[in-house]
C-alpha cells in the first residue's frame, strides 16, 4: 500500500490541476491493480526473441507498471515485425490478448510514471538494475529504451550500453561449467581438473587462422576454431565444449601416478579418451583396409593440441547429428573425410587442383555442416514407411543405411556428397529422374539400393534359419531315439547290431537334407538384398547351395547303394579274421564330418577362433569367409575358457536329463502303441473317406504322434527353467543373498555391519582388491572380530542416520520410531563417538535387569552371562554412562558433586572387583529402575522451565539417592561420612539419612537453589544447573535416549513397523556382505548421468485428481490414505497435522508411478554423493562439527570457497541428470499443468536438466516452415530458461518414440556412465549410496571383458495393491533376480533388460547409441542395445548388490497390454538381423542359452498352445471318422501313456509353473522357504494358475499374429496406481480375438469329442484326460470378468450391458474411435490383416480351414443322412450355408431400401422369412426324420463353418469389396459378435445374481488389502469422503 500511495503521489505531482486529462484517468490510475502478462504459453516461434521482454515486464510490474508496459509494446512491436500476417500458429491470439493488455494500460500507466518521460524512465530504471548487478534485465531495458528514444527524437537519453550487452552476455545462461572469465571464481571452475581441461582447449598457439571467422567475445579456443572451420552449430560447439572439458577433467583426475602439476592435462587423460573414443573407427577402418586419418605432428607440445582437435571434431560431429547418430559407421565415414580435411589445413596443404590452401568441402558457414552434411542423410532415414505397417522389406531402416557403411561401397559416396548417388533414392521405383542444383539441365537415373545385408520378412522360417543347429540336433536326436524304441534296445551295447546301426547312421542323411533346407531358406529370405551384396557374398552363397544340394544328393544315394548291398552294408566287425569293411556310405559321412571335427576342435580353444575371426590375414579371411558372412559386428565374440566350460556342463547335464526324459516317457511309450495302429485293418468309416487305401493308418499315427513331437520340442525350456531355479539357486547363496532376511536376523547382525561398511563403502588411500568369494565368507563368518572397531563407527553412523532420517522424510516412520532407530553422534561428555540404535538395546536393558533381580552366584558368571550379548553389554554401560553424565551435568555444587563422585566410586570399585552381588542388592533393581524413569522423565518435561516439575525433579533426586543408599548398598557409610564432615558437625548428634538427604538440592520459592542454610556464607553451596538449556546434547542425545531405553520394552521389536523399511534395511544389510568394488574418493569416481525419457505420464496428481473420483469410485487421495494409514499418519504427525496442499500433492506423487517420484529417486544420487564426498575429507572427530558446518555454509551460497560450494562444485562435475521431455514445448505453448509441474520440478531440484524437442514455425518466403530443435533449460527464479539450442534437420522422432526420444536427449548427458531410467522407477537413498561402488565394476574385471553395460536387480514396489499386482510382482522379481543372475553368470547370454542398467556411454555413443530406433522392428528397443553390445565385443554383467524400485501394473487390462507389447517385441525380434547374427556366432551352448531366454520362450509358448488344437483336432479326426472306435474296441488301445505325457506337459506351462519354479526358489533365498511356499500356495488359492493360463494366451496370440501378419505397435498401460472396475463392453475389445473365440473354439472341440466318443469311451476317463484343456478354455472365456474388480456387482453389470448394447448399435465412420462403435473395433482389429504378404493371407486362409472339419465330420452324423457317407450329403450341407447368407443379403438390401419409405412391406417381409424357415424345419422333422439332436448338431457343425469363412472374407477383403458382399459380411460379424457377447454375459449375470459371489471375488482379488484391514468396498464404490 505505501508504494502504491507513493506512485500516486509521484503521479499527482507529474500532472498539473489544470491537466486536460480526465479524471476517469485518474481513478483507474489510483485503482490501478497489476496482474502479470502470461510470459510462458508462447507459441514457439516467439519464445526465444519475445519472451524475455515479457518476463522483464512482470518483473517491473510493481516497481515501475509504465516500463512493463513499454517492454510489452516492444515486445508487440517485435511480434508484429517477425510475422506481419500473424500466419504463425497462436501468433494472432497472443497479439490479440497483448493488445487488448497494451490498450488497457496505455493511458493508466502514464499517470504512474515516475519521470517526466518515457525514456527518462527507462533510463532511471536502467541506471538502477545496472548497479544492482541485474544485468540481464539492465540489458532488456536498454534495448526498449534504444527502441523509444529512436522513436521520439531522444537519442541523447541512450547510454552507453556496450558493456552492459558484453556482461549480460558473459553471464548467459549456464549448465554446469560457467566457461565466461566473469564467472571464473565459480567453485567448479576452480577445481584443478577442470582448470587443466579448460587450460588444455584454450591452447590455440600454432593454429593456422580461418578466413571470415566470426566474431564472438568469448575466448578463442580450440571448438571454436573447429565451428568456424566447418560450421558446426554455436549451441552445440559450447555444449560439447562442456562436455569434453567434463570427460577430460575426470579422467585427467583419475590418472595414478599424479602428474606432477595438477593444472596441466595428462597426456594419459588424453590417450585414454582417445582410446575409447576412436576405438569403433579405427576397427572400421581396419575392416574396410583404409588407413586412419589420425596425423600427429613431430613437435611433442603440440601433440596433444591435435589430439584434442580429433576429439573435439568427433564430439561436434556426434552432437549435431541429429538421427545420424543411431548409425555409428555413418559417422566414422563422415569423421573420416573431415579428419583428413582437418589434417590438410593443420599442415597447410596445398591443393593440386586449384593451387590453394586446403579448405573444408562446406566451408565454415552457419550450419553448414547440418545443411549439407546432415540433412541429406537424414532426407534418406525419412523414408516412408507407413507409419510401420509397411512391409519391413519394402523400406530401409537404421540398420540398412548403417551397413551400407561397412562396404567400401560407401567411398562412391565421395566428399563432397554425390547427391546423385543410388544411395539417397528414397523411392521404391527402379528409376527416377533427379536434377541436381549445380547442373541444372543435367539429369541422371537412380535406383533404390533396397536393403543391405538382411531383409526382415515375415515368416515362421526365420526360427528355423536363425537357430538351424538346435533345430539339427533335436531332429536327429528325435531320429536316433526314435530308432532305438523301435528296435526295442535294453542295453547301450546294442547300438553296434548292425540292423540298428544301420538305421543310426541314416541320422547323416537327415542332416544333409535338412543343411539343404537351412540354405535354400537362407538365400531365399537374403534375395531383397541381394542388390547390395559383394560379388564374394554372392559366391559364398552360390558355393554353400551347390554344396549342400550335392551332399543332399550323395549321401541318400549312397546310403540307399549301401543297404542294398549284401557284402558290406555297415561297419561289420568279424571275429576271426579281426578286420572289418567300411562302406562307401561312411567314407563319404567322414568326409562330410570334417567340418564338423575342425569345428569341436576350435570350439574348445576359443582364443583360436577370436584371431581368426578377427585377423586380417588372407587364410584367416577365406575361413571365416567360408563360415560366416563377411559382416563388420559379431567378430571375435568368444568367452574365455572357464565361462565356455561353465556353461557347456550346463547344457550337456540340462540337455542329458531331457533327452533321458523324452526316451523313456514320451518315444517309447509310443512305440508299441504305434506297431498296433499299423496292423489294424480298418474297412469303414463314419464319414467319406477321399483315402482309404492309405496303408498303416497314416492319419491316425499322424494325431497320435503330432502332439507329441511339438512337446517334444518344447519341453527343453522347462527343463531350463527347472534348471535354473536350482543353479540359480545355489549361485545366490553362494552370492550371499539372502543372509539377512528378517528384522530379528539384522537385530543379530547389527554389529557386524559398521566393520562390513567400513571395508566396501569407506575410501581408503591404498585400496586393497578384494579376494575371492570363499575368502571373503571366512573373513565374514569365521574370522570375523567380535569387537566392531571404535574409528568404523562414526562414518557408519552418520550414513545410517541419514537412511533414517530419509525414511521419515518419506513418512515411512514416525518420529518416535526414528529417535528409537538413530546412532546419535556426540563428541561430548566422553564415551565413545557413536552409540547403538535404541531399538537394538531397550529390550535388552530390561532383559538385563531381570536378569540381575533374579540371579545368585558369582559376580563372574553374571558379568559373563551378560557380556555374551553384546547388545545388552552395550545396554548396561550406556546407561549408567548417561546417568553419571547427566549428574555430572546437572549438579555443580562442590559438597554435591563429592556425593555423587563417591556413589559412582563405589560403584566402579564393586564391579572391578568382582563383588557387586556382595556391595549391592540386586533384588532391589527393578525398584531403582522406577525411581530412575520417574527423574528422567521428569528431566524430560522440565526444560518447559515449569516451577512444579522442578520442585519434583528435586524430589526425584532425593528419593533416588536415599533409595541407593539406603535400600541398594550394603554399606553406604563413606557416602555418609561425606556427608557428615560438612553437615553433620553443624548440627551435632545422630541425623536420620532422611534428613542429610532432604536437605540436598533443596530450592527457594523462587525457583532458585539455595544453600543448606540461609546463614551459610556460600563456600559450600550445593547448586543445580538451572535453568536448563532447550537444546542440546542434554535433550537431545542424552535424556530423551535414556528415558527411550528406560520405558521401551516389548515393543521395540516391532520396530520399525513398516514392512517397507524392514525390506530396505534388510537388503541393505544382506548387500554389506555381498562382493562388491571398494569404493574410491568421489574425486575419482566415474562420472555419471542419469536420464529418464518422458511422454505425457502423470507429473505430479493435481488436487482435482487427489480429490475427485475416479471413474466412478474412489478418489485417489482417498484410496492412498486407505492403502497407506500408517504413512498418512506419519506425514500428519511430520507437519504438526497442518499440511498444505501442495504436500498433499507431493505424499500422493511419491506413492504413485509418476515422474515426481522417479525424481526424487534419481536425485538421492546427489544426495547420496554430496555426503560421501564430505566424509571422504573428514576426519571421525570432525563429523559432528562438519555437518554443523556443512549446514552454515548454506547460508553462505555466495561464498565459492565454502564447504558446500565446493561439494556442490565436484559433484556437478561427477553427477548429471536429464530429463527428455519431448512434448514439454508443445505443452507449455498449450498452458498444460504438467509444463509447470516440471518447472516446479527444477525449481526443487536446481541440478535437474530438462531437454524437450522444440516444434516451431519460421515464414520462409511467406510460407510457414517447420523448424525442429533440441533445447535443454534449467529452472532460475522458477521459470525456465534455456541453456543450449540445437537445430535438428527435421523431425527426430522417425522411428519409435522411446529410442528417438532418448537419442535427441544424450547429447546433453554427460560422464562416462549412463543410467536410461525408465518413467514409472524410483531409488532409495541407501541404495543409491552403492553408486560409486558399482561405477568400479567398469574398471574391475579381472580375468574378463571390459564390460559394457552392467545389470541391476529391480524391486516391484506395486506388488501389494491387488493380487494380480502381486502375481506381476513375483513374476518379474523372479525374472529380475535368478533368471538375470543365471543369465550373466555362466549362460553368458544377458542383455540390456531393465532400465537400472548402466551403459559405458563412450562405448555406447560410438557403437550407435543406448538403444536402436527404427520403427516396429525395434519395437522392444532397449534389448537390442544389448544385442548391438554384444555383437560389437562388448560385455554385459549382473549385480545385485544395488537394486533399483519399478512400478508395474495393477489391473488385468493393463498387464495384458503390457505382455501383448513384449510378445509383439519378440515376434518383431525373430525376424531382426540381431538375433539372426547372434544365433549364427554364438557356439552352440551359448545358442541354447540365447534361444530358451529371448525368442524361444514366447515360441515355447505359442507351441503349447498349438499342442492343445493339434491333439484335439487329431483326436476330433479319430472320433469323427470312426478311427478311434476301432483301435479302442478292435486294437483295444485305451490308454497312451505319452499322451497323458504329452498333456502334463503342457499344463507345466500353462498353469504358470515355468515361472513358479523360479519364484518359490528365489523367494526361499531372501525370505526363507517357509514363507516362500506359503506365499506359492496363496498365490493358488488367489488363482495364479487362472492367471498364468490367461496369460499364456495373451503371448500365444500376440507373438503368433506378429510374425504372420505383423501389427506389432507400442501399447501405452498408463501406469495406473487406482484399480478400477474395465466395463465388459472393454473386455470384449481387447480379449475378444485373443482369448473369447478360442476358448469358444476349445469348447466346441471338447463338447463334439465328448458327444460322439460317449458311446465307447467314459466320460471319467474323457474329463481325466482333457481337463487341463477345459481349464483353459474357461479361464480364457471368463478370466478377465473374475479378475476385474466389482466383475460380479449387480449394479456394474446392469451399466455394463447398457453400453455393451450402445456400441454394439452405433453405427461406425471415418473418424469415430474404436471405443465408441463395433465397425470402428472391427476394423481396427482386422487392420493387420490389410497389411499382411500374400504367403501370410495363404497361411492363414489354411489355418480357417480346420472349421470346416467340424461340418466335414458332423454332417454324416444326422440321423438325417440316414447313414449315408456320399460326398453329396457334404455338399449339400453347403446349401443350408448358402440359404442362409441369401437369407442375410435380402434382410440387408430390404432395409437398406424399404426400410425407410416401405417399413411395413419390410416387416411384412421379415416375417414372410422367418415364417419360411419355421415352416421348412419342420417339414423336415416331419419328413425328413430330423431331430432335435440333429438341430443341436448342426449348430456344433455351421457355426464354425460360418466364423471360418468369416475369417476367409476378412483376408480376401479387396477382392470381396468388388464383388459388392461386403456388407453381408459385416452384417454376420457383428451378429457373431453380439452372439458371443450374449454367452459371455449370460453366466456373468447369473453369478451376479447370486449372493456372496461378489464378496468372494473382491476376497480373492485384495487379499493382501483384507490383511491389512483395507475395507475394499467403499474404495470400489466410490466413497468419496476425504480427511
Amino acid at each position: 500500500m505505501e508504494s502504491r500511495l507513493r506512485i500516486v503521489q509521484a503521479m499527482e505531482e507529474i500532472v498539473p490541476e489544470g491537466s486536460s486529462q480526465p479524471s476517469q484517468w485518474r481513478l483507474r490510475a489510483a485503482r490501478h491493480s497489476p496482474e502479470p502478462f502470461d510470459s510462458e504459453k508462447l507459441p514457439p516461434i516467439l519464445v526465444s526473441e519475445i519472451r524475455r521482454f515479457l518476463r522483464v515486464a512482470n518483473e517491473l510490474e510493481r516497481e515501475s507498471p509504465r516500463a512493463a508496459y513499454l517492454c510489452r509494446f516492444h515486445a508487440f512491436e517485435k511480434i508484429h515485425t517477425m510475422d506481419q500476417n500473424s500466419s504463425g500458429r497462436g501468433v494472432r491470439q497472443l497479439k490479440t490478448s497483448l493488445l487488448q493488455r497494451l490498450e488497457r494500460d496505455e493511458e493508466v500507466t502514464k499517470l504512474l510514471r515516475l519521470q517526466k518521460s518515457d525514456a527518462r524512465e527507462l533510463e532511471y530504471l536502467y541506471l538502477k538494475k545496472k548497479s544492482e548487478n541485474a544485468l540481464e534485465i539492465a540489458f532488456v531495458l536498454m534495448e526498449v529504451l534504444k527502441a523509444v528514444s529512436f522513436t521520439d527524437g531522444h537519442e541523447q537519453f541512450l547510454p552507453a550500453g556496450g558493456d552492459i550487452k558484453e556482461k549480460s552476455e558473459s553471464y548467459s545462461p549456464y549448465n554446469i561449467l560457467p566457461f565466461d572469465s566473469g564467472d571464473s571464481q565459480n567453485a567448479i571452475m576452480l577445481l584443478p581438473e577442470i582448470e587443466a581441461s579448460i587450460s588444455a582447449i584454450r591452447n590455440v598457439r600454432g593454429l593456422p587462422s580461418i578466413e571470415n571467422s566470426c566474431e564472438t567475445g568469448l575466448p578463442l579456443d580450440l571448438l571454436y576454431w573447429l565451428q568456424n572451420l566447418f560450421g558446426f552449430q554455436t549451441g552445440s560447439v559450447s555444449n560439447q565444449r562442456e562436455h569434453l572439458v567434463l570427460l577430460l577433467a575426470n579422467m585427467h583426475v583419475r590418472q595414478n601416478p599424479k602428474p606432477a602439476l595438477a593444472t596441466k592435462l595428462d597426456d594419459r587423460a588424453v590417450d585414454e579418451l582417445m582410446g575409447k573414443l576412436f576405438r569403433n573407427y579405427r576397427n572400421w577402418c581396419k575392416f574396410l583396409g583404409r588407413k586412419c586419418n589420425f596425423w600427429l605432428p613431430s613437435v611433442k607440445q603440440e601433440i596433444q593440441q591435435h589430439k584434442i582437435l580429433y576429439i573435439a571434431l568427433y564430439l561436434l560431429i556426434w552432437g549435431e547429428a541429429s538421427n545420424l547418430r543411431l548409425m555409428p559407421e555413418c559417422l566414422c565415414y563422415i569423421f573420416h573425410h573431415m579428419a583428413y580435411e582437418l589434417y590438410g589445413v593443420l599442415s597447410s596443404a596445398v591443393s593440386l587442383n586449384t593451387g590453394k590452401k586446403v579448405v573444408p568441402a562446406y566451408g565454415g558457414q552457419n550450419e553448414s555442416f547440418l545443411r549439407n552434411v546432415v540433412t541429406p542423410i537424414y532426407k534418406v532415414i525419412y523414408e516412408k514407411n507407413k507409419n510401420g505397417v509397411s512391409d519391413h522389406s519394402k523400406w530401409r531402416n537404421y540398420d540398412d543405411l548403417n551397413e551400407f557403411f561397412w562396404s567400401t561401397n560407401c567411398f562412391k559416396l565421395g566428399w563432397p556428397l554425390r547427391l546423385e548417388n543410388d544411395f539417397f533414392c528414397t523411392s521404391f521405383s527402379s528409376k527416377q529422374i533427379s536434377t541436381s542444383k549445380e547442373s541444372p539441365n543435367e539429369t541422371c537415373e537412380w535406383k533404390w539400393l533396397g536393403k543391405t545385408n538382411f531383409v526382415e520378412v515375415r515368416s515362421f522360417w526365420h526360427l528355423f534359419r536363425s537357430f538351424d543347429r538346435l533345430w539339427t540336433f533335436l531332429l536327429l536326436a528325435l531320429q536316433m531315439m526314435t530308432i532305438m524304441a523301435w528296435h526295442e534296445l535294453e542295453t547301450p551295447l546294442e547300438l553296434f547290431d548292425p540292423e540298428v546301426f544301420d538305421g543310426i547312421m541314416s541320422i547323416f542323411v537327415t542332416n544333409a537334407i535338412l543343411r539343404f533346407l537351412q540354405v535354400v531358406i537362407d538365400i531365399s529370405l537374403m534375395w531383397g538384398a541381394r542388390q547390395n551384396m559383394e560379388f564374394s557374398q554372392r559366391l559364398r552363397y552360390l558355393i554353400k547351395f551347390l554344396v549342400a544340394l550335392i551332399w543332399a544328393i550323395t549321401l541318400p544315394v549312397s546310403y540307399a547303394t549301401s543297404q542294398g548291398s549284401s557284402v558290406c552294408s555297415t561297419m561289420q566287425f568279424q571275429s576271426d579274421a579281426g578286420n572289418f569293411c567300411i562302406s562307401l556310405y561312411l567314407i563319404f559321412v567322414l568326409i562330410y564330418l570334417i567340418s564338423n571335427f575342425i569345428g569341436v576342435a576350435l570350439f574348445f580353444v576359443p582364443a583360436v577362433t577370436h584371431y581368426i575371426e578377427t585377423s586380417s590375414w588372407l587364410a584367416c579371411s577365406i575361413i571365416s569367409w567360408w563360415t560366416q558372412s563377411h559382416l563388420y559386428v559379431g567378430r571375435g565374440m568368444q568367452e574365455a575358457q572357464v565361462s565356455l566350460l561353465k556353461y557347456t556342463i550346463f547344457w550337456v547335464i540340462l540337455l542329458s536329463c531331457k533327452l533321458l526324459f523324452s526316451y523313456h516317457f514320451q518315444i517309447k511309450p509310443l512305440i508299441e502303441p504305434t506297431k498296433h495302429i499299423m496292423k489294424v485293418s480298418i474297412n469303414t468309416y463314419d464319414w467319406h473317406e477321399f483315402f482309404p487305401e492309405v496303408q498303416n493308418n497314416a492319419g491316425a499315427i499322424l494325431a497320435v504322434w503330432a502332439p507329441i513331437l511339438l512337446v517334444y520340442v518344447m519341453d527343453t525350456q522347462i527343463w531350463y527353467s527347472i534348471f535354473c531355479a536350482i543353479f540359480g539357486g545355489v549361485c545366490g547363496i553362494v552370492r550371499h543373498l539372502g543372509e539377512i532376511r528378517t528384522a530379528g536376523m539384522v537385530r543379530s547382525r547389527f554389529y557386524s555391519f559398521p566393520s562390513m561398511f567400513n571395508g566396501s563403502f569407506v575410501a581408503h588411500p591404498s585400496q586393497k582388491k578384494k579376494g575371492s568369494i570363499f575368502k571373503d565368507i571366512l573373513k565374514n563368518k569365521v574370522c570375523k572380530s567380535t569387537e566392531a572397531e571404535r574409528d568404523e563407527l562414526p562414518k557408519f553412523a552418520h550414513v545410517w542416520n541419514q537412511i533414517i532420517a530419509n525414511f521419515r522424510s518419506e513418512d515411512l516412520i514416525s518420529n518416535r520410531e526414528m529417535d528409537m532407530m538413530i546412532m546419535p553422534l556426540s563428541s561430548k561428555f566422553g564415551g565413545t563417538s557413536a552409540r547403538w540404535p535404541l531399538f537394538l538395546l531397550a529390550m535388552k536393558f530390561s532383559s538385563a535387569v531381570n536378569m540381575a533381580r533374579d540371579y545368585v552366584g558369582k559376580h563372574e558368571k553374571l558379568s559373563r552371562k551378560i557380556k555374551k550379548d553384546k547388545y545388552m553389554f552395550y545396554a548396561i554401560k550406556e546407561c549408567y554412562d548417561t546417568l553419571k553424565n547427566v549428574f555430572n551435568f546437572l549438579v555443580v555444587g562442590d559438597l554435591d558433586k563429592r556425593v555423587l563422585r563417591a556413589l559412582f566410586d563405589d560403584i566402579e570399585t564393586s564391579i572391578r572387583n568382582s563383588s557387586t552381588p556382595i556391595d549391592f542388592k540386586l533384588a532391589e533393581l527393578p525398584v531403582l529402575i522406577e525411581k530412575v524413569i520417574k527423574m528422567v522423565e521428569i528431566l524430560v518435561t522440565v526444560f518447559e522451565n515449569n516451577q512444579t516439575r522442578l520442585d519434583a525433579l528435586i524430589i526425584s533426586f532425593q528419593g533416588f539417592l536415599e533409595f541407593i543408599i539406603n535400600d541398594m548398598m550394603v554399606e553406604g557409610g563413606r557416602i555418609l561420612d561425606i556427608i557428615d564432615s560438612s553437615y553433620g558437625q553443624e548440627r551435632g548428634g545422630d541425623v536420620s539419612l532422611m534428613q542429610h538427604v532432604s536437605h540436598m538440592f533443596k530450592s527457594d520459592s523462587r525457583g532458585f537453589i539455595v544453600p543448606f542454610s540461609q546463614s551459610d556464607e556460600g563456600t559450600r553451596n550445593s547448586v543445580l544447573r538451572f535453568p536448563l538449556p532447550d537444546k542440546g546434547p542434554l535433550k537431545d542425545q542424552q535424556i530423551k535416549r535414556l528415558f527411550l531405553m528406560l520405558t521401551v520394552k516389548e515393543a521395540a521389536l516391532d520396530i520399525p513397523a513398516n514392512l517397507e523399511v524392514r525390506r530396505r534395511i534388510s537388503f541393505f544389510a544382506t548387500s554389506l556382505f555381498m562382493d562388491m568394488p571398494p569404493a574410491p574418493k568421489v574425486r575419482n569416481m566415474l562420472s555419471l548421468s542419469i536420464m529418464t525419457p518422458y511422454f505425457l505420464e502423470e507429473v505430479k496428481f493435481s488436487e482435482d485428481e487427489l480429490r475427485l473420483s475416479q471413474d466412478g469410485g474412489a478418489s485417489i487421495l482417498y484410496y492412498m490414505q486407505k492403502i497407506y494409514p500408517d504413512e498418512w499418519k506419519n506425514l500428519l504427525e511430520r507437519f504438526n497435522y497442518n499440511i498444505t496442499d501442495d504436500d498433499t500433492r507431493c505424499w500422493a506423487s511419491f506413492r504413485g508411478q509418476t515422474l515426481s517420484r522417479t525424481v526424487r529417486g534419481m536425485m538421492y544420487y546427489r544426495k547420496a554423493l554430496k555426503l560421501q564426498a564430505f566424509l571422504d575429507i573428514c576426519s571421525n572427530q570432525d563429523i559432528a562439527k562438519g555437518c554443523i558446518a556443512i549446514e552454515r555454509d548454506k547460508n553462505q551460497k555466495n561464498s565459492q570457497n565454502s564447504l558446500a560450494a565446493k561439494l556442490d562444485a565436484l559433484i556437478d562435475m561427477k553427477f548429471t541428470y536429464i530429463i527428455s521431455c519431448q512434448m514439454f514445448g508443445l505443452q507449455k505453448a498449450a498452458g498444460d499443468s504438467h509444463a509447470q509441474d516440471i518447472i516446479d520440478l527444477m525449481s526443487r531440484y536446481p541440478s535437474l536438466r530438462v531437454a524437450y524437442i522444440e516444434e516451431k514455425e519460421e515464414i520462409v518466403d511467406g510460407k510457414p516452415h517447420k523448424v525442429y530443435s533440441s533445447v535443454l533449460i534449467k529452472a532460475v527464479n522458477n521459470l525456465d530458461q534455456e541453456v543450449y539450442r540445437i537445430k535438428l534437420p527435421g523431425p527426430p522422432i522417425i522411428g519409435e518414440g522411446k529410442p528417438e526420444n532418448q537419442n535427441h536427449a544424450i547429447i546433453f548427458t554427460r560422464g562416462e556412465a549412463l543410467q536410461a531410467i525408465d518413467m514409472n522407477q524410483d531409488n532409495n537413498f541407501e541404495e543409491a549410496y552403492k553408486m560409486r561402488n558399482l561405477l568400479q565394476e567398469f574398471i574391475r574385471h579381472s580375468g574378463q571383458p571390459h564390460p559394457t553395460i552392467l545389470g541391476l536387480r529391480e524391486h516391484i514396489f506395486t506388488g501389494s495393491i491387488s493380487s494380480l499386482a502381486g502375481f506381476m510382482s513375483y513374476q518379474e522379481t523372479s525374472f529380475v533376480t535368478i533368471g538375470q543372475r543365471f543369465l550373466a553368470n555362466p549362460l553368458r547370454v544377458r542383455f540390456h533388460y531393465g532400465h537400472p542398467d548402466l551403459f559405458d556411454r563412450i562405448f555406447h555413443i560410438t557403437q550407435g547409441g543406448i538403444s536402436k530406433a527404427s520403427k516396429t522392428i525395434n519395437l522392444s528397443e532397449g534389448v537390442f542395445s544389448g544385442f548391438n553390445s554384444i555383437l560389437r565385443q562388448g560385455h554385459v554383467t549382473y549385480h545385485e548388490y544395488m537394486q533399483v524400485g519399478k512400478g508395474r501394473d495393477v489391473g488385468l487390462n493393463q498387464i495384458s497390454k503390457f505382455e501383448a507389447k513384449l510378445a509383439n517385441g519378440n515376434g518383431e525380434q525373430t525376424l531382426s538381423r540381431d538375433i539372426y547374427r547372434l544365433g549364427h556366432r554364438f557356439d552352440f551352448f551359448r545358442l541354447l542359452s540365447f534361444y530358451f531366454t529371448t525368442v524361444g520362450y514366447y515360441f515355447n509358448n505359442l507351441i503349447s498352445v498349438f499342442v492343445v488344437y493339434v491333439f484335439l483336432y487329431g483326436r476330433l479326426y479319430l472320433v469323427l471318422s470312426g478311427v478311434e472306435r476301432a483301435l479302442i474296441i478292435d486294437a483295444r488301445l485305451q490308454h497312451i501313456k505319452s499322451l497323458e505325457t504329452v498333456l502334463a506337459t503342457q499344463s507345466f506351462l500353462q498353469l504358470g509353473l515355468l515361472t513358479g519354479l523360479p519364484m518359490v526358489m528365489e523367494l526361499g533365498l531372501e525370505k526363507g522357504f517357509l514363507s516362500a511356499m506359503s506365499n506359492f500356495i496363496l498365490m493358488q488359492l488367489q488363482l495364479a494358475a487362472s492367471f498364468f493360463t490367461f496369460s499364456l494366451g495373451t503371448k500365444a496370440h500376440h507373438f503368433g499374429r506378429t510374425i504372420l501378419h505383423g501389427g506389432a505397435k507400442y501399447r501405452p498401460t498408463g501406469c495406473k496406481f487406482v484399480v478400477f472396475h474395465a466395463g465388459f463392453t472393454e473386455n470384449y475389445q481387447l480379449y475378444s480375438r485373443s482369448h473369447f473365440v478360442k476358448g469358444i473354439e476349445l469348447i466346441f472341440l471338447l463338447s463334439v469329442y465328448n458327444l460322439f466318443s460317449m458311446s465307447y469311451e467314459s466320460s471319467i476317463a474323457h474329463m481325466m484326460i482333457t481337463y487341463s484343456t477345459w481349464f483353459m478354455a474357461i479361464n480364457w472365456l471368463f478370466v478377465p470378468f473374475l479378475f476385474n474388480p466389482s466383475g460380479f456387482a449387480w449394479r456394474m453389470i446392469v451399466e455394463d450391458w447398457a453400453d455393451w448394447n450402445k456400441w454394439m448399435n452405433n453405427v461406425g465412420g471415418i473418424g469415430v474411435q474404436p471405443e465408441k462403435c463395433w465397425e470402428s473395433w472391427w476394423n481396427t482389429e482386422n487392420a493387420h490383416l490389410r497389411h499382411s504378404g500374400l504367403c501370410s493371407r495363404i497361411i492363414e486362409i489354411l489355418l480357417c480351414l480346420r472349421f470346416f472339419i467340424y461340418q466335414y465330420g458332423l454332417v454324416y452324423h444326422l440321423d438325417i443322412s440316414q447313414k449315408n457317407k456320399n460326398i453329396v450329403v457334404y455338399m449339400l450341407s453347403w446349401f443350408v450355408i448358402l440359404a442362409v447368407f441369401l437369407l442375410v443379403k435380402i434382410v440387408g438390401e430390404g432395409s437398406r431400401r424399404l426400410s425407410t419409405n416401405y417399413h411395413l412391406i419390410y416387416r411384412f417381409l421379415k416375417l414372410l422369412i422367418f415364417l419360411s424357415v419355421l415352416a421348412g424345419i419342420f417339414t423336415m422333422l416331419c419328413v425328413c426324420r430330423l431331430s432335435v439332436m440333429d438341430l443341436v448338431i448342426c449348430c456344433l457343425a455351421f457355426l464354425p463353418t460360418g466364423w471360418g469363412l468369416l475369417s476367409v472374407a476378412q483376408t480376401l477383403r479387396p477382392k470381396i469389396e468388388e464383388y459388392g458382399v461386403w456388407e453381408p459380411v459385416k452384417v454376420v460379424a457383428q451378429a457373431y459378435d453380439y452372439g458371443m457377447g450374449g454367452l459371455l454375459f449370460i453366466p456373468i449375470a447369473v453369478l451376479a445374481w447370486m449372493p456372496l459371489i461378489s464378496t468372494i471375488q473382491t476376497r480373492v482379488l485384495f487379499n493382501q488389502a483384507f490383511t491389512r484391514q483395507l475395507q475394499i468396498h467403499p474404495i470400489l464404490y466410490g466413497k468419496n469422503r476425504n480427511r
